[in-house]
């Protein structure tokens, strides 16, 4: 064949258990309006920065050393972000991996987050808790996109591998992993009803 892929760009989606998700998801979903309810510094930012939404990013993003609930949380991430490792041939013999940041996302209808990476980490995340029917994806871009130059649009049927941009959509109780240098965005919730996520990333030593 003349022709071969290099360089691709992987993303890992799975769901996080295969028994047991409705009543985490539900523990989980509580606890979030909880956060949201009690973390005035949250809903300040959000204001400002996550119009429409409440997101903890900038108060409370270490949930998992502050929560039970959110701790056994990142104990069922580890064991797919490692996995995830050994499918992208990282070299982490001898080295730890540990969950360094975490934090909610409640978008309700109208919400958005922009086009954005994670820097200081090697490996990023979502969890999806409320996804209500039609909500929206997380939606990434080609990493070569700035980069294309003079080349032309591509057709609509292109296979998947060579679009600038792919969608996975949401669906509570699945974990969706990418590098953390790979830019996401979540366009805006068109239904009206919250979209509910947990975010996070992951780092080694």
């Amino acid at each position: 064949m003349p022709t071969r892929t290099w360089f691709s760009t992987s993303i890992y989606s799975e769901l996080l258990k295969p028994i047991g998700l409705t009543r985490l998801n539900d523990e989980l979903a509580d606890e979030c309006h909880r956060i949201r309810e009690n973390d005035a510094g949250g809903r300040r930012w959000s204001a400002k920065n996550y119009r429409g939404g409440f997101t903890s990013y900038a108060s409370m993003a270490e949930l998992h050393r502050t929560s039970s609930t959110f701790a056994a949380l990142e104990k069922r991430i580890r064991t797919h972000v490692l996995r995830f490792a050994r499918q992208l041939d990282m070299d982490l013999r001898g080295r730890s991996v540990f969950m360094t940041d975490c934090w909610i996302n409640i978008m309700p209808g109208g919400a958005a987050h922009g086009l954005h990476l994670h820097p200081l980490a090697f490996v990023s995340g979502t969890y999806y808790v409320r996804t209500p029917p039609g909500c929206s994806g997380l939606k990434f871009e080609d990493p070569r996109l700035d980069r294309f130059m003079a080349a032309p649009p591509r057709r609509a049927d292109a296979r998947p591998g060579n679009r600038p941009f792919v969608t996975y959509p949401a669906e509570a109780g699945r974990v969706v992993l990418f590098e953390s240098w790979l830019r996401h965005e979540v366009t805006a919730n068109p239904t009206e009803q919250e979209r509910i996520s947990v975010s996070f990333n992951y780092s080694w030593s």
